[in-house]
């Protein structure tokens, strides 16, 4: 009898055995289920991030590049030229408010402002107001100390009274240096063709640039940072101030119900660190990004291809030219009014006469190779 009761007694020990084991079995595997769908899910988040991310840097590039496109066109305008050797400040003014309004009008470019600078940098005229000619500006543009030592055309997001795109090419006549002219362009138009595809952009500059930025002195702030961009989504404010920021800079992303934030540093045209970028990405605008490529970059109308010939043009930019302005004055003729291109097209053919007739033929064949052919095969 009591062998029968020490068997029982011992099958039931071996059942509690098994049925801890195989409950504890049951935890490890389900465990490793929820790990690895964890981990499948931030794989997943971090491959959307970084082609969020990449479209994102082709069109900061695209925007650079096509500021200073227009800037370099509009600086070879001959009545601005004459109004800055007159000293004709209100003619300058009302050049550039037409040029101005004409852009805003014919193309995409819908917040361009316009300035013409004194080669010492003293303000000589603007497209949007009046009365600040002769105001001295380099006092809270330390952007502009670049073209002290070069003169050479430059673009960047920069710091001011405000945070802007601004192109800032000089104004020449021959050898003379008559000024600077700047293309200026906020980014809050930027933020909206990130909007149109369901990703909101936050433009964050470093709060220290506040002590010059004195037109963002009641702008939003967030740890340590000013929005600039003033169209932002202001419902995120609330869960980004939640947001572990530390964790955030250092992993680049963080995902936080339904949206991934992704950030990107933000730099000047000397190459400086001043903010960050934030792009929020809900849940279902990501599913844009999911396909294996993107055809079509959504901060333009121009394919992905299309924006990397023209970054590799900037950064490349001599081609079959001999210097990047040759290149650029070729370029920008066919985008110009009738009105704007007299003197242009007589600057261009002097130039082309320079050049060999090898030089030429090489510059006919990459200009036909670039054309579109619409047809069929017979």
């Amino acid at each position: 009898m009591s062998k029968q009761i020490e068997k029982k007694s011992l099958n039931h020990y071996f059942h509690k055995i098994a049925l801890y084991a195989i409950f504890t079995l049951l935890i490890i595997l389900f465990s490793s289920v929820i790990f690895f769908i964890q981990n499948d899910k931030e794989d997943r988040l971090i491959v959307l991030g970084d082609r969020v991310v990449e479209n994102f840097r082709l069109g900061l590039d695209y925007e650079m590049v096509d500021l200073l496109s227009f800037s370099m066109a509009l600086s070879e305008d001959g009545e601005l030229k004459n109004a800055l050797n007159l000293l004709d400040e209100s003619q300058g003014h009302n050049i550039l408010s037409h040029i101005s309004q004409r852009f805003k009008k014919y193309t995409h470019l819908k917040s361009l402002r316009l300035q013409v600078l004194t080669p010492d940098f003293f303000i000589f005229a603007r497209s949007w107001d009046e009365g600040f000619e002769g105001m001295p500006i380099w006092w809270f543009r330390d952007d502009l100390d670049a073209l002290n030592k070069n003169n050479e055309p430059k673009v960047g997001m920069e710091t001011g009274r405000l945070l802007t795109f601004k192109a800032t090419v000089p104004i020449r006549s021959g050898t003379k240096l008559l000024g600077y002219l700047e293309v200026i362009k906020f980014i809050d138009e930027f933020s909206v063709k990130l909007r149109n595809k369901g990703v909101e952009l936050i433009a964050l500059m470093d709060e220290k640039y506040l002590d010059k930025a004195e037109l963002m002195r009641d702008f939003p702030m967030v740890q340590g940072y000013v929005i600039a961009n003033q169209n932002f989504n202001q419902q995120l404010l609330s869960k980004i101030e939640m947001l572990d920021w530390d964790d955030f800079l250092s992993k680049s992303y963080t995902y936080e119900d339904g949206i991934l934030y992704l950030n990107e540093p933000m730099y000047n045209g000397a190459g400086t660190q001043i903010g960050v970028y934030m792009l929020a990405v809900p849940e279902d605008a990501l599913s844009f990004f999911k396909k294996d490529s993107e055809e079509i970059s959504f901060f333009t109308q121009f394919s992905d291809e299309d924006i990397e010939k023209v970054v590799d043009a900037w950064q490349n930019p001599y081609g079959s030219f001999r210097n990047s302005e040759d290149k650029n004055l070729i370029g920008l003729l066919p985008k110009l009014h009738e009105e704007d291109k007299i003197e242009l097209e007589f600057k261009a053919k002097v130039m082309l006469r320079t050049y060999t007739k090898e030089e030429l033929i090489d510059i006919i064949l990459l200009n036909k190779h670039k054309e579109k052919k619409v047809g069929e095969i017979q």
